[in-house]
Formats: structure tokens, C-alpha cells, sequence
């Protein structure tokens, strides 16, 4: 229960930090309380009831016109400014990396917090301007706001400089990758062992007896809109069964497309079918992209398409591959090692409600590997680093299962150098490495 809890959380934060609003508008919201603060102290200062530090600002009220008035045109300027080096950012990362690498720079919080600290303050500046008039004892200047307004000006001129150089070191590919590669430790961490609602006790049909009640006798149920799944909240459907006194099985995962009026899951018994059909909107998300909540695959093929662009003739960027099948064999290490989703959620009194589909271990590997093999045709170098990262990944593995995806994998990138790489000697370094993952294979599998 706690997982789940945990992992829509995940999605609610992740949700809620892809976009370029939240920040910018709280920030606001927080510079217009800020300005009810000073503007009450300067009230009471403009009646007698308190004095003002000294080295607050004073002037008169037509100078704070235009001091605030030229505060607020210069930071509507750099507003401008910031926004069009974003721009080029997104268009270099939509080049260079690939479009589903947007949403990295668009949740990029730096970036997110720079373009609120400069409205934020423009919001202060431009109502600080506006309290600025006569009143019952000649003008009223506000001048602890407007020193508070310089404040934050100054504040914003740290914000911009460190802006400019995180903006300068994220568009680095080996910055970009590192970031996805945390990414998918994460969603690994988030998701790995995460407990099926319900009790302790077991109860009820097994898994495989109720795959052959679904198989036959159960109903359909359609996906009430297309787009990818994004999110499914399992404790909703378990409830949602109990009640029903039903079972039901996804046939979707996170991260697949789904096709309205199509198979979205199958419920047993079928007379439920059409009660779970109506509730299920609440129960799960779809969207136009897809998200990394429930969807670890999404960081590995991340990873995967930046590879495959630096391999392609118009880039040409081996060390760029290299580092992606680097961090794509510490993902899989953690995979191997600790990775284990339940597909089965129960009940509280112990019985088999909902069945999942979760994505396998040996699609996994062949989501990280297959695709940047069939790139790689005739560069030793990059078949060598798969390979190398094949015999560490052995080293973390927990069955023979597991240890016979690798082997494969292996047996099909040594082929694939034999067939490619024409120069004997990147023959035999390609084979050696295979050798390497073999010996892993026999070690790990001596010690159980």
C-alpha cells in the first residue's frame, strides 16, 4: 500500500513539475503577499505609527515613479531575454537529443525558478507603483517596498548569472544523460519490491486459475480515450473489484498507447464488466506523452534514442553512445539486483483483485541493447562497451533466467561482429569481451 501511495505521488509531483506555470505563478502569488507586508508597514510609517530604518530608500514620489517604472520595464526585458535563450535551448535539445527530451529542460526547476524570480519581482515593482499617490497627508510613497524592490533586483542579477552558466552545462550531452540516468534510479528505487495492496494472508483463487477464468469467461473493457497510459492507480481498481466481488486484468501497461473503444482490460465475471467500464476513468490517466511514475522503460529508451542519434551519419558521435551504454548497464545492474514488481494486487482480506502486466526483465535488456547492436554494424568499439556492460550486468544477476537474457544478447552482438567488423584484430577484442561475459556467466552461476 505504501508503494502505491508513494508512486502516485511520484506522478502527482512529476505532473505537476512538467510545465513551465507552477513556479512562475507561485512565485507571484508570494511577491503579492510580500508587497501586502510592506505595504502595510509603509502605511503605518505614513501615518506616524512606526519610523522606518534608515537605510531605507526615500525620495519623493515622483522620483519613485520612475525608479520603479524603470525597474519594471528593465525586468520585462529580461524576462523576454530569458524566455528566447529557453527557446533555443528547447530547439537544440529538440535537435541534437531528440524531441522526448523536451520535457527534461521544460521540468529543469532552475529554469522554472529563474523566469518566476523576474516576474515575481515585476509583479512587486508594477503594484509598488501603484499605491503611488495622493492621500489624506500629501503622497504616499511606499519606501520600504521600494527597497525591498531593489533587493530583489539585485537578487535577480544572481538569478540571471547562475541561469546562464546551469544553461550552459545542461545542453552538455554528458549532463543530459547523466540526468535520465538518475531518472530511471529512481523510477527503479520507487518501484522496486513495491507491495501489492492488502493483508498478509493469502486467499482465494491463485493467479494462474483466475488467467483461465478471465481467458474463459471474462469481458471486455475499453479504453475510454486514446492516448498513453500514464498512470494506473491500483489501490482504486482493487477497491473497485472488492466491491464488485470481480477480478480484473490490464492488458496495458504504463507506457502504452491506448486506442479508444479498444481493449483496455478484461473483467471476471463478465456481469461486472459494465460497472468497472463506467469507474474506470478514476482509476487510471492517459495522456499525449509518456511519463517515468510507472514507466521505467520510457528512461531506457530515452537513452537508447540519444545513442542511436550520435551513431547516425549526420552526428557521428561514438563517445556519446559509449557513455548512453554505460549508464543503460548501471540501470540494468539495479535492475537485476532489486528490481521485482508484483503484478498481483489483493485485497484487505487477502484475495487476488487486480492482475497487472508490468514490463519484464528480458524486455529491458532488449529495449537497451538490441536497437544500438543494429546501429553499431561494423564499429567494434561500441559492440565492446555493450559486451563489457553484459558482464557487469551477469555480476548482479539473480537467476539463471536472468543470466540467459544476457547470454543471448551477447551471442548476438559477437555474431554481429564477426558478420561487420572486416579488421581481424577488432574481431578478436570483440570476442575477447564476449569470452569476458561467458566467464561472468560461470562465476555467477557457481555462486548460486
Amino acid at each position: 500500500m505504501i508503494g502505491g501511495v508513494h508512486l502516485e505521488a511520484q506522478w502527482r509531483r512529476e505532473a505537476l513539475r512538467t510545465n513551465l506555470w507552477v513556479v512562475p505563478m507561485l512565485e507571484v502569488v508570494l511577491a503579492g503577499l510580500l508587497f501586502l507586508v510592506t505595504w502595510s508597514l509603509d502605511r503605518a510609517a505614513y501615518r506616524g505609527e512606526l519610523t522606518l530604518p534608515s537605510w531605507v530608500i526615500s525620495g519623493t514620489a515622483d522620483a519613485a515613479r520612475q525608479i520603479l517604472a524603470a525597474i519594471a520595464a528593465a525586468l520585462i526585458t529580461v524576462v523576454g531575454v530569458v524566455f528566447s535563450i529557453m527557446i533555443v535551448t528547447l530547439t537544440l535539445a529538440s535537435t541534437q537529443f531528440g524531441p522526448r527530451m523536451l520535457r527534461t529542460f521544460i521540468r529543469d526547476r532552475t529554469t522554472q525558478l529563474t523566469l518566476g524570480t523576474f516576474v515575481g519581482t515585476f509583479f512587486f515593482a508594477v503594484l509598488a507603483l501603484v499605491v503611488i499617490g495622493p492621500s489624506s497627508r500629501g503622497e504616499f510613497v511606499p519606501h520600504l517596498s521600494i527597497t525591498v524592490c531593489m533587493a530583489l533586483v539585485l537578487a535577480d542579477l544572481g538569478v540571471l548569472i547562475y541561469f546562464i552558466h546551469h544553461i550552459a552545462t545542461s545542453i552538455q550531452l554528458p549532463y543530459v544523460i547523466a540526468n535520465i540516468a538518475a531518472e530511471l534510479s529512481a523510477a527503479i528505487d520507487a518501484g522496486a519490491g513495491e507491495p501489492a495492496p492488502g493483508g498478509a494472508v493469502d486467499r482465494g483463487p491463485s493467479a494462474d486459475e483466475l488467467h483461465e477464468r478471465l481467458d474463459a469467461a471474462g469481458a471486455s473493457v475499453p479504453a475510454p480515450a486514446s492516448g498513453y497510459l500514464q498512470f494506473v492507480r491500483h489501490r482504486t481498481l482493487v477497491a473497485m473489484a472488492a466491491e464488485l466481488d470481480a477480478v480484473i486484468r490490464l492488458d496495458h501497461r504504463p507506457g502504452h498507447f491506448l486506442v479508444q473503444g479498444h481493449q483496455l482490460a478484461t473483467v471476471w465475471p463478465a456481469t461486472a464488466a459494465d460497472e468497472v467500464a463506467r469507474s474506470f476513468a478514476r482509476a487510471h490517466i492517459t495522456g499525449p506523452t509518456r511519463t517515468l511514475a510507472q514507466d521505467i522503460a520510457f528512461a531506457v529508451d530515452q537513452l537508447v534514442e540519444i545513442a542511436i542519434r550520435a551513431l547516425s551519419t549526420a552526428v557521428n558521435d561514438t563517445f556519446t553512445t559509449l557513455t548512453c551504454i554505460d549508464w543503460l548497464g548501471e540501470g540494468l545492474c539495479r535492475i537485476a539486483s532489486r528490481w521485482q514488481p508484483d503484478p498481483v494486487h489483493r485485497d484487505a482480506a487477502g484475495h487476488i483483485r487486480v492482475i497487472s502486466t508490468p514490463v519484464s526483465y528480458e524486455r529491458l535488456v532488449e529495449r537497451a541493447f538490441e536497437k544500438i547492436r543494429q546501429t553499431a554494424h561494423g564499429m567494434p568499439a561500441v559492440l565492446i562497451r555493450q559486451l563489457d556492460a553484459l558482464a557487469e550486468i551477469m555480476r548482479e544477476t539473480r537467476t539463471e533466467e536472468q543470466r540467459e537474457v544476457l547470454l543471448r544478447q551477447a551471442g548476438m552482438i559477437d555474431r554481429v561482429s564477426a558478420e561487420s567488423v572486416t579488421e581481424p584484430a577488432d574481431r578478436e577484442d570483440v570476442h575477447r569481451r564476449y569470452l569476458a561475459v561467458l566467464a561472468a556467466h560461470a562465476d555467477r552461476a557457481a555462486q548460486g
